[in-house]
């Protein structure tokens, strides 16, 4: 349920997009991502996430320390009254020192390779150690550049040992749109270019969450006790989610804002870039 550059496989996604405003940087949006990866290549793997953001640098990646289940306890809180089929009918689916053009930096299992332009992906691989340096097929950045343009990139690549180690991935970054939140979606496990709109399975846990709920708004998340407040500051207190898993248009997940605080997860939509189909391209999800 992700875009991977060789073969993978991919089972048991975990979404999360929340807004908050930060004591520190002021209204942003979180990305919280999970999934379970048996890597199908000969080789290193790496998955690839597009982020409606501005300005990224490897400090939006937040570190969840020994906390690898932060995502899966939203989960148990959002699963008992949610029922599997929420979602059947109510998705309309549709003097200053340059920073570097890619960021190459370690994040818990991974190195990822983060970029506002994609293209230039493929001419940093070499600062990736050599174990965890996947094959890129360009094509698959050009992809990107053409369907997000305004999108940063970020490429996590890991190793074969090292596929089903992976914690949650936590960031936050300045939207592009505040009042739109997006879960990344798109589906590919070949290595090459997805196919925009073509029907793919699904098997995602859709979270939500915001600050500016009410008291009796959503379900609670328990957190672990311990849990230090630098972490905190990212994390909802409240949250809604559903789960997902009809085939639907390779594409993301997003929801309005407002809807999100009038608790319509029904307003959830499937996005599909901009972007000629290919019928019988080898993009498709698997």
């Amino acid at each position: 349920m992700c875009v991977s550059t060789a073969p993978a496989e991919f089972t048991g996604t975990t979404l999360y997009a929340g807004r908050l405003t930060h004591p520190e940087h002021g209204l942003i949006h979180v990305l919280g991502y999970q999934n379970t990866a048996v890597n199908h290549a000969d080789g290193p793997n790496a998955m690839l996430l597009h982020l409606p953001a501005v300005g990224m640098t490897p400090e939006n990646f937040v570190s969840v320390g020994h906390h690898s289940d932060l995502l899966s306890r939203m989960v148990e809180a959002v699963r008992p009254v949610v029922p599997s089929d929420a979602l059947d009918d109510g998705i309309a689916w549709m003097g200053y020192e340059e920073p570097p053009a890619v960021h190459v930096f370690e994040h818990d299992v991974y190195t990822v390779l983060l970029a506002d332009d994609p293209t230039l992906i493929p001419a940093a691989l070499a600062r990736v150690p050599f174990h965890k340096r996947p094959v890129l097929a360009p094509e698959l950045f050009a992809f990107y550049a053409e369907a997000y343009p305004d999108h940063a990139v970020a490429v996590c690549c890991f190793d074969n040992a090292q596929a089903r180690q992976a914690k949650p991935l936590l960031l936050w970054y300045e939207p592009l749109d505040a009042d739109e939140l997006t879960l990344p979606a798109l589906d590919c496990h070949t290595g090459a270019a997805p196919d925009p709109g073509v029907p793919v399975p699904t098997d995602h846990w859709l979270l939500f969450g915001s600050d500016e709920v009410p008291a009796d708004w959503g379900v609670p998340v328990s957190y672990p006790q311990k849990l230090r407040h630098s972490l905190l500051d990212y994390l909802p207190q409240r949250i809604v989610g559903t789960y997902c898993d009809e085939p639907l248009p390779n594409g993301d997940f997003v929801l309005r804002h407002q809807d999100l605080l009038d608790g319509r997860l029904e307003a959830v939509r499937r996005l599909v870039p901009d972007r000629p189909l290919r019928p019988g391209g080898p993009g498709a999800g698997h």
